[in-house]
């Protein structure tokens, strides 16, 4: 890994790689899978674009692919995720057996693990590591505006995959008691109860105390730059983010002649070969850091290394103790803070902010100080009281290497891990027999889905022109339509349309679906989309609200509440989910052509219904061609499926889509820009036929 080269490979990158090695070699677990973007750049290290990396026995990187082949911050990678979902159940389909249990890093993978979740029938695990509230929050404290937050950090969809993981997640880990109530606590669907405190690991073979004598190759790297290179070391290690503070460090030790005096500053924040050539907030670090060294004239004092490899870091701190030096984490707040764990278990005495994770590790390992990270005073206080008492260096430098053995071995994580897991086991039934479907609908390769209403139909010459096109490649083509109606209605609509039954009929948006002329019911799908399904507590939610009047009882199903939704008066989409969520209500909210509000069970949709038949049909999403026109047909149309946003009057409602892959726009209005989609794509260019 190449840790530091930016905002994006940090020590929480380290982290989920140590737990895939510790989870390994616990007995109670065969095989940990560790899903990750593949990356084709020259840019970056070429083993990013290996597909498959063993780690160690049972244990494995999986590359994916998802978007362009470039290495992409996070930032950017939200409208790939449904391709990265699509692809990783092709993948996952390949395997001798399923997961038993998904776990999600950070928000981006939290969208991915929630449709997994839901595909597979199997627990969602979550890890946050930080939060977009929290960061957020933070972010506005610094001056920045919510328009400059919302475009550099696309802070909302974050946010809103932060809120659907934690109402969907069967257990939430954190690092720390106070990350579950600073930053989760800010939350609407806010559960406690959920969550548990698993403190991460540290490798004990690597971050261990230094021996007598023993000599340390970095030493070079760092005593070209000293004028007396016999002083202690202050340490600071970090990527060069504005949030760790480390300009603040500089300028607390110009400020403090008797800093300068007992110690040199060793900074090492990230490598680079010219700094110009760095993105823009590590740009900004590293000039600020050299502007501060000119203007309190601390050269000879302070060393800034170019280059250092992930293998040089533990001998780093050993050099740093050996010298009965000081390790620094001044950030303004640290979610967790592995390399504190890292120097305290090196012998290292610590000083570190007292925002977030650093309570609870200096707490637990009485060896060092917390600081107000603005307070330059206090900071410089605090590294003195180590640098200038051999007493409490001592003490300090025991207490680490004694508390971080005890506390936070890899192995003491794994078990916690496993205990808190096992009583996940049972809680769900994972999708397994299902019934066969109609065998002629196994000789086709593709298939057609496309919703009804303003979608099919709405332009009847060009819908008895796609009807004869259908027919024509009848024997390698599944016709499907996915619609929010109930089923007696849209046979209704179909019969006055001069629309046959099709192949596939997803209907209530996605809640049923049925095969063949005789309809027959997958009970399966009913079964899966049941869990936590509660009808009489949505009611009641949503009992009294403005705007929301229920349709009448032909439009209900078991698992579809039909309301009419007045945008003037009715709250909004954004406003609903967060009422539910704040109830501890898992659902899907769906409003349709700017007039009609439906909630479904948490699992069903048109288009996790569309991926379930195409799996069961083994047919390639590649090789399905979806149609829509309002909201309701969104999640069916990301991804991997070559889809089509047919011209109408709600078209725009899938305006985001423009973003995403394999969207086409149609100029066509209804079925008119379905076959405009089929050439568009050559849908029928290479399709194989039924006596294949």
């Amino acid at each position: 890994m190449e840790l530091g080269r930016d905002a994006d490979t940090g020590g929480q990158t380290k982290y989920v790689v140590d737990l895939t090695r510790a989870l390994a070699r616990h007995p109670d677990i065969d095989q940990v899978d560790l899903i990750t973007r593949l990356i084709s750049d020259p840019a970056v290290d070429s083993g990013y674009s290996c597909e498959e990396e063993e780690l160690e026995q049972g244990a494995r990187i999986i590359r994916i692919p998802c978007g362009p082949d470039q290495y992409l911050p996070k930032e950017q990678l939200w409208d790939h995720l449904d391709s990265f979902t699509d692809n990783l159940m092709d993948w996952l389909h390949g395997q001798a057996q399923p997961p038993a249990i998904v776990h999600s890093h950070y928000a981006d993978a939290g969208y991915v693990g929630v449709r997994l979740s839901s595909l597979l029938g199997v627990p969602l695990v979550h890890t946050g590591h930080s939060l977009g509230r929290d960061k957020r929050k933070r972010l506005l404290a610094c001056g920045i505006s919510r328009e400059q937050i919302a475009q550099t950090y696309n802070i909302e969809r974050r946010i809103d995959a932060e809120e659907a993981v934690l109402a969907n997640a069967d257990l939430v880990i954190t690092s720390t008691h106070n990350e579950i109530e600073e930053q989760y606590g800010l939350y609407n669907y806010y559960d406690p109860d959920r969550m548990v405190v698993i403190p991460p690991g540290t490798d004990l073979d690597q971050f261990r105390p230094h021996q007598p004598g023993e000599r340390f190759a970095f030493s070079a790297q760092v005593d070209r730059f000293l004028t007396n290179p016999e002083k202690s070391l202050i340490l600071a290690l970090s990527r060069a983010d504005e949030r760790k503070n480390i300009a603040a460090l500089m300028e607390a030790f110009g400020e403090s002649p008797e800093l300068q005096e007992a110690a040199n500053l060793l900074i090492i924040a990230g490598n680079r070969d010219d700094i110009r050539d760095l993105d823009g907030g590590a740009q900004s670090v590293l000039t600020d850091l050299l502007l501060i060294l000119d203007a309190y004239d601390l050269y000879g004092k302070v060393v800034l290394p170019k280059h250092h490899n992930p293998e040089d870091v533990p001998q780093i701190y050993r050099m740093v103790a050996a010298r009965r030096g000081v390790f620094i984490n001044p950030a303004l707040t640290e979610p967790f803070g592995l390399t504190l764990l890292e120097a305290a278990a090196s012998g290292l005495p610590l000083v570190a902010t007292e925002n977030g994770g650093p309570v609870d590790i200096i707490r637990n390992c009485e060896c060092g100080d917390l600081i107000d990270p603005l307070d330059k005073a206090q900071m410089a206080t605090a590294l003195l009281k180590y640098l200038n008492d051999d007493t409490e260096w001592q003490r300090a430098s025991e207490n680490g290497i004694k508390r971080v053995r005890e506390l936070y071995s890899w192995q003491a994580h794994a078990d916690a891990y496993m205990n808190s897991i096992r009583g996940l086991q049972g809680k769900y039934t994972a999708i397994s027999h299902v019934p066969p479907l109609p065998r002629k609908l196994h000789y086709r390769d593709r298939a057609i889905v496309t919703d009804l209403d303003q979608s099919l139909i709405g332009d009847k010459a060009a819908l008895n022109e796609l009807l004869r096109v259908i027919r024509e490649n009848r024997k390698n083509v599944s016709f499907a339509i996915a619609t929010g109606r109930r089923v007696d209605s849209a046979m209704a609509l179909m019969k006055k349309q001069g629309i046959p039954n099709p192949d596939i009929f997803i209907t209530s948006l996605g809640t049923r679906i049925q095969y063949g002329q005789a309809l027959t019911d997958d009970d399966v799908w009913a079964d899966h989309i049941d869990h936590d399904w509660s009808v009489r507590r949505i009611r009641l939610a949503l009992s009294r609200l403005p705007g929301l009047i229920p349709q009448d009882q032909r439009q209900q199903t078991p698992f579809k509440i039909s309301y009419y939704y007045d945008e003037k008066n009715a709250p909004s989409l954004e406003e609903l989910n967060t009422l539910l969520r704040q109830r501890e209500i898992t659902a899907n909210v769906v409003i349709s052509f700017g007039q009609f509000l439906d909630v479904i069970p948490a699992r069903a949709s048109k288009g996790q219904a569309l991926r379930y038949v195409a799996q069961r049909l083994e047919i390639p999403l590649e090789q399905v061609l979806v149609a829509g026109g309002s909201g309701a047909d969104e999640d069916m149309m990301r991804g991997n499926t070559r889809a089509v946003v047919v011209a109408n009057r709600h078209h725009e409602e899938l305006s985001p889509l423009s973003r995403g892959d394999r969207i086409y726009f149609a100029k066509g209005f209804c079925a008119a820009g379905i076959l405009e989609a089929i050439e568009h794509y050559d849908f029928f260019g290479e399709s194989r036929t039924s006596d294949a």
